[in-house]
């Protein structure tokens, strides 16, 4: 059902972002128990490996990187990771990914980023603050 709901959603809408005031619980900032350069080097060697994105430009200064990912049907997403310091024993990790074009994505850009948060968590788990 829900899935439906994000995908009637994407109808209308091409982008999709993370935040600490998220309505979707599947969108909050995800915090990790690691300084800011440390989540930084665990975050871009976790994204340079991952399957369809391309790494465009990463400033660590001021922790974002860019992303690029090519769909099935050939648009492009363009995707933002910001590697945030809470404090500094804790990082927090917020992505916004957009669609190219004026057309809606389905859902796409939704998909894309628990893609990305299932890799990290995943790579980073003993470090994921619940």
């Amino acid at each position: 059902m829900f899935l439906l709901k994000r995908t009637l959603i994407g109808l209308l809408r091409s982008h999709e972002q993370t935040g600490d005031r998220a309505k979707d619980p599947m969108l909050k900032s995800h915090f990790y128990k690691l300084p800011k350069d440390k989540a930084w080097e665990e975050v871009i060697s976790t994204l340079k490996k991952m399957q369809g994105y391309k790494v465009l430009h990463e400033v660590q200064s001021v922790g974002e990187i860019v992303l690029e990912k090519r769909t099935v049907f050939g648009r492009t997403m363009d995707i933002t990771i910001s590697v945030i310091s809470v404090n500094p024993l804790q990082s927090a990790v917020d992505i916004y990914s957009a669609s190219r074009g004026s057309l809606g994505d389905l859902g796409s850009n939704y998909r894309v980023i628990l893609d990305i948060y299932r890799t990290l968590d995943k790579k980073m788990s003993a470090f994921l603050i619940k």
